[in-house]
């Protein structure tokens, strides 16, 4: 049986957007709930969030929505899901999302997906947690990301056993098995913060 029972995705919430990363979105979200796996993400029903949120939805899976008061109150918040936490502040939104998942998933997404991966990946680095990351580098999309994180690695500024803190894949059928494989190795590592 797999630890993965949630998994938290970070993704972009414009809808002006190449195709093929909605399709990621709904077919990421279609494994989701086909295989019992429930959504933890930013609570909003715009762009590729409102797509995973869907698909997982239609599926029949489970949805937590966290939201800042601020992001529902301007008409993104997504109300038909299965638990919405509204929050006070983008700090207790992302803290939320970390406690209620098993492990994580970035989907292309804007300034805001970034910040979010690279928080997560710093309490990685940091043994706050030993969730598994995974970089879902669709159509190419992540590329110049990781050649940004190999530099800084080439460069001395972050220590070569820290690349393998999150893993790219490259079709959205690797992410879940992906996901468990990590979990397991990584079950030996235990943190009581998150």
């Amino acid at each position: 049986m797999s630890d993965v029972k949630s998994v938290c995705v970070y993704c972009g919430s414009s809808s002006a957007v190449s195709q093929s990363y909605k399709d990621a979105g709904e077919a990421l979200g279609a494994e989701l709930a086909a295989n019992g796996v429930e959504l933890v993400y930013g609570g909003g029903q715009v762009g590729i969030m409102g797509i995973v949120a869907d698909a997982v939805l239609a599926g029949s899976g489970r949805v937590v929505g966290v939201i800042p008061e601020f992001l529902h109150d301007a008409e993104v918040g997504k109300d038909d899901v299965t638990e919405l936490i509204r929050v006070e502040s983008m700090h207790v939104r992302k803290q939320i999302m970390a406690e209620r998942s098993d492990g994580f998933v970035v989907l292309p997404g804007g300034f805001g997906t970034l910040e979010e991966f690279f928080e997560i990946l710093t309490w990685r680095q940091l043994k706050l947690h030993n969730k598994p990351i995974i970089v879902a580098d669709i159509d190419g999309y992540w590329r110049p990301l990781v050649q940004a994180i190999d530099h800084i690695v080439d460069e001395g500024f972050a220590r070569p056993e820290n690349r393998a803190l999150f893993e790219v894949v490259t079709e959205i059928e690797q992410v879940l098995p992906s996901l468990i494989r990590l979990s397991s190795a990584d079950k030996s590592v235990e943190s009581d913060l998150i």
